[in-house]
């Protein structure tokens, strides 16, 4: 039985996949986001944790790639 992505965003709520100590890791987790649902779950949680500036950005960009796989 296959995984959705409501399972895949469980398993990785957002303190797991931007509290790695690693910023590869961080990168390679922002690079798994599945959809916007969970990318706004994770711009919530570095706004009120973090607040990484460099992380916000990224998660801006992985927003526009998953916009543009939309259309």
């Amino acid at each position: 039985m296959g995984t959705t992505d409501d399972e895949e965003s469980n398993e990785f709520p957002p303190e797991k996949r931007l509290e790695a100590s690693n910023t590869r890791l961080i990168k390679a987790d922002i690079a798994t986001i599945p959809d916007m649902e969970t990318l706004q779950e994770c711009v919530a949680y570095e706004n009120s944790h973090q607040n990484r500036t460099q992380i916000l950005r990224r998660l801006k960009w992985k927003a526009e790639e998953l916009r543009e796989g939309e259309e």
